[in-house]
């Protein structure tokens, strides 16, 4: 993420594997424990906060207007 960008990274989640999902400029930022980009879930607002559901399958995040349900190949840790 580049220091210039408008919109900065607001919450993050890991997955069982060490991945880290990080709101930020321009969707969800999806990186490997190491730093390496594995990609980005772009939405159509901007993304704050970030929760697991669904037996750590699924991937929540609140928006300025919405809440977006994603499903996802991996699992996150659920909180106890």
């Amino acid at each position: 993420m580049a220091p210039d960008d408008p919109e900065v990274p607001d919450d993050l989640k890991v997955d069982l594997a060490g991945n880290v999902f990080c709101t930020g400029p321009g969707g969800i930022w999806v990186c490997r424990a190491g730093g390496t980009l594995l990609g980005r879930i772009v939405l159509p607002e901007l993304s704050a906060n970030l929760a697991r559901g669904e037996h750590g399958s699924v991937l929540f995040t609140t928006a300025r207007t919405s809440l977006y349900r994603l499903e996802t190949r991996t699992r996150g840790a659920l909180p106890a």
